[in-house]
């Protein structure tokens, strides 16, 4: 008797266990339709169709992606809105942000002044790049001044000054890597299976991203005012493929994500196993592009990409992005650095450990004008060499034979307060 008892409680705390680990493991998503109420968004009367308004086409496509991932337990879904009314923008990001979610999506249409442009577009937070992408923000953040609290929040936001486009572009650079993926991931299904025409993945300052504490896009799915793409999106077998692009997205930057991070979310029918990934016995990094140009850490050039190794040879700076020796996490990081604009940029191999047969490596710690004794380096480091060369001086500092070693030297003056350096490598 007690022993069937024993395996009672035991059975019943096994399932509570079980509610608990899954509970605990859901990955949470925003869907945010834009627009809504009295902020129709976009709209175009046409003689058969009637009128076309954004914020209806936003929320029948928010649904339809939020009611195929209510179906996977995994995944719990908030909306900003499920009705035609008009949260303001400091209400979607202020649920995102309170929900601690893990991604936030907002779906728009598009809409412009020439006729003829037409295709799919999607927005990760970034710097301004050129004029035109400066008015497509301003014309998305029209919407902020509609009530009083996001005049509150918003109110001394200066698109055009430098200082807030430095301030946003800090804010989420950390989550700028996650969103360029899922943002890639976004427009290759529009591609690939609906056979629409991509305009690409953008870095726009919009005030929707800018306050998210997490990887967070934009979507604009079609032009309103183009005939035929306006058509597409206001049916319901357009939503519905739009909606299910979205979707497979989100289920392939999940499992990205859980591949690059190591971990993943547990499933009540776990998939077959499969064969673990063997490491690669070299390590890749992603090399983004070379100049003769120094790019400083946070510098525009690099798109916002962390995790720069930058590396000297002949005369030229090498960018290279993130390291690994994982053959599905140097694709995704290939992937995101083409999706933040290196188009060109392609895996180099290195050898671990690898000594350097004719030459070493060494520590470019400044290039510049000639510094003076009292400068902060050279009064903190001993036998610092100086080259001068087509008028700018270079100093450098250490010799070590393998990468490895280079940029642990290299962290090490870091910890002294000197930064922005390179590992440079001479051939001797």
């Amino acid at each position: 008797m007690h022993k069937q008892n024993f395996k009672i409680i035991l059975s019943f705390l096994l399932i509570l266990t079980s509610n608990f680990i899954f509970s605990q493991k859901k990955f949470t998503i925003v869907l945010d339709a834009g627009h809504g109420g009295s902020d129709h968004g976009a709209n175009r009367t046409y003689s058969d169709i009637g009128r076309v308004a954004e914020k209806d086409i936003t929320l029948a496509i928010t649904l339809k992606v939020g009611a195929m991932l209510e179906k996977n337990r995994d995944f719990k879904v908030i909306y900003t809105r499920k009705i035609d009314e008009y949260p303001s923008l400091s209400d979607r990001t202020n649920l995102a942000n309170r929900s601690k979610a893990d991604l936030f999506v907002s779906i728009h249409c598009n809409s412009s002044q020439r006729p003829t442009a037409y295709g799919t577009e999607t927005y990760v937070q970034g710097p301004n790049q050129n004029n035109e992408n400066l008015e497509v923000a301003k014309r998305e953040n029209d919407v902020i001044f509609l009530d009083e609290k996001d005049k509150q929040i918003f109110g001394s936001y200066n698109p055009d000054s430098p200082e807030s486009l430095i301030a946003l572009k800090l804010q989420q650079s950390k989550y700028l890597e996650s969103s360029l993926l899922l943002g890639g991931l976004v427009e290759d299904n529009f591609v690939n299976k609906d056979k629409r025409s991509s305009r690409g993945v953008f870095q726009k300052n919009l005030h929707v991203l800018r306050m998210n504490a997490m990887p967070s896009v934009l979507i604009e799915t079609g032009f309103i005012n183009h005939p035929e793409e306006s058509h597409y999106i206001a049916s319901d077998k357009g939503q519905t493929e739009i909606a299910e692009s979205i979707y497979n997205a989100i289920i392939d930057y999940k499992k990205a994500i859980d591949r690059k991070s190591g971990g993943s979310i547990a499933t009540r029918k776990p998939e077959p196993e499969k064969p673990a990934e063997v490491p690669l016995k070299n390590d890749f990094r992603i090399l983004l592009m070379s100049s003769p140009t120094k790019y400083n850490e946070n510098d525009p050039a690099l798109k916002g990409l962390n995790y720069i190794l930058t590396l000297k040879e002949n005369g030229q700076y090498k960018y290279y992005y993130a390291v690994t020796n994982m053959a599905s996490v140097k694709d995704i990081n290939l992937k995101t650095a083409k999706d933040a604009g290196f188009r060109n940029a392609f895996a180099v191999g290195f050898m671990p450990n690898q000594r350097i047969s004719m030459g070493y490596y060494t520590i470019e710690v400044y290039a510049g004008d000639k510094l003076n004794g009292n400068s902060y380096i050279l009064q903190n480091l001993k036998d610092v060499e100086r080259n001068k060369d087509n008028g700018v001086f270079y100093y450098t500092y250490g010799k070590v034979y393998t990468l490895e070693d280079a940029v642990k030297l290299q962290k090490e003056l870091e910890a002294k307060g000197i930064k922005n350096t390179v590992i440079q490598k001479v051939y001797k």
